[in-house]
């Protein structure tokens, strides 16, 4: 090795060491923390914030109740009536439910409590959406739905809540007479294969634009008497309830979910 080598070689090593240093600083680089891939799908929303975007599935669209089936006997068709944009409970049919069943979703539903309602406390307009219907009757995981927009009941039985389980953050409802709207993101359960829970149901919900239950777990299926508790399942139908009280009947239109 001569002397001029040796000269050459601090040369060539400070040129690492610069080239080292122009290396992009994590800390310092916007591109280190940026994503680009899996593109998220495109979503076309509707003019208004209650109108179906372009991925929903419609549930009712004002004319039919195709997409529905009696629980009592799911061969027959749902026996509620149909008016001109809008469907009412058909006292002593029985509970109804989708024909398609899901798992994690969005769901939009708006009810209207009959102007002329009568009756107090938990019969006065009652009915519920079943997000998760697990069975017969009642089976399955219940947000309550009720005018209370000037009658008392139990504060976890009132809209909003999950019956029986988590009271509702705010009381946002409209008087009789006027359309309501329920937006909601139902989060099911997970089970592991001997029936025990690997993740409990999760549900966020609004009411006409305000937070009722913000990422609530529930403890279990709701129940009218008796603790909750859950036994496994996997996908499931919608369910509207025919509660039996004797005041006048409710009302539902618009539905429609987006699978998650």
């Amino acid at each position: 090795m001569n002397k001029y080598t040796l000269l050459f070689i601090p040369v060539l090593f400070a040129g690492q060491v610069m080239a080292q240093d122009k290396k992009p600083d994590p800390s310092k680089d916007p591109k280190t923390t940026e994503v680009w891939e899996p593109v998220p799908k495109i979503v076309t929303p509707g003019k208004l914030p209650q109108d179906a975007p372009s991925d929903a599935i419609i549930l009712f669209n004002g004319r039919n109740l195709d997409a529905w089936h009696s629980v009592k006997d799911p061969s027959k068709p749902a026996a509620w009536t149909v008016d001109d944009g809008f469907f009412t409970v058909k006292k002593g049919t029985g509970n109804i439910e989708t024909n398609k069943k899901f798992t994690d979703y969005q769901l939009h539903l708006e009810w209207k409590i009959p102007e002329n309602i009568s009756g107090e406390g938990q019969s006065r307009g009652n009915s519920g959406i079943f997000l998760a219907s697990t069975g017969g009757g009642d089976d399955g995981y219940e947000i309550q739905i009720l005018d209370v927009y000037n009658n008392k009941t139990y504060v976890n039985g009132q809209t909003g809540s999950i019956y029986k389980q988590g009271i509702p953050l705010a009381n946002a409802n409209k008087k009789p007479g006027e359309w309501q709207y329920y937006d909601i993101i139902w989060n099911a359960p997970r089970f592991n294969e001997d029936g025990t829970v690997q993740k409990p149901a999760s549900v966020t919900v609004f009411l006409n634009g305000v937070l009722l239950q913000n990422g609530f777990v529930l403890k279990g299926a709701t129940r009218y008497i008796g603790a909750p508790e859950y036994k496994k399942h996997g996908p499931s139908s919608i369910k509207l309830q025919d509660h039996g009280d004797p005041s006048p009947a409710i009302s539902f239109r618009n539905i429609w979910v987006r699978e998650l």
